[in-house]
């Protein structure tokens, strides 16, 4: 599976992007999605998640702010970030699982086999 991310981006604080990301190479509707984000020097930190039912998980940070959604039909998983702020300034990652995950591992990165190669979001203060 390739991940292909894109929609990032410099916004200033209190704007919206919406990133997306488009797999190829397999149909991902039963896989595991998910975001994350990576600011330079600091591990890559969970964002959300939907799972193939379309039940959704977030960071307490963007609860409320962001929405994870996904496309079946476009073989394709977006993040809607409203309400941006400077502290949600990094590289956002595509990944997927093709096996769920559980729900004790959705913020784990370990459980993602695959993983694009990251969308920059810039968002000024």
């Amino acid at each position: 599976v390739q991940l292909q991310a894109s929609g990032g981006g410099l916004v200033q604080a209190g704007d919206s992007l919406r990133v997306s990301c488009t797999a190829s190479g397999r149909t991902v509707s039963r896989y595991g999605m998910a975001w994350f984000r990576q600011v330079p020097g600091t591990e890559r930190e969970f964002v959300a998640a939907i799972r193939y039912n379309g039940h959704t998980y977030y960071t307490t940070s963007v609860e409320g702010r962001f929405t994870v959604s996904r496309d079946n039909a476009k073989n394709a998983v977006y993040l809607q970030m409203n309400n941006l702020k400077p502290e949600d300034t990094a590289v956002y990652y595509c990944v997927a699982s093709p096996s769920g995950p559980i729900l004790s591992a959705v913020r784990d990165p370990q459980s993602y086999h695959y993983w694009g190669q990251g969308t920059e979001v810039t968002v000024s203060s």
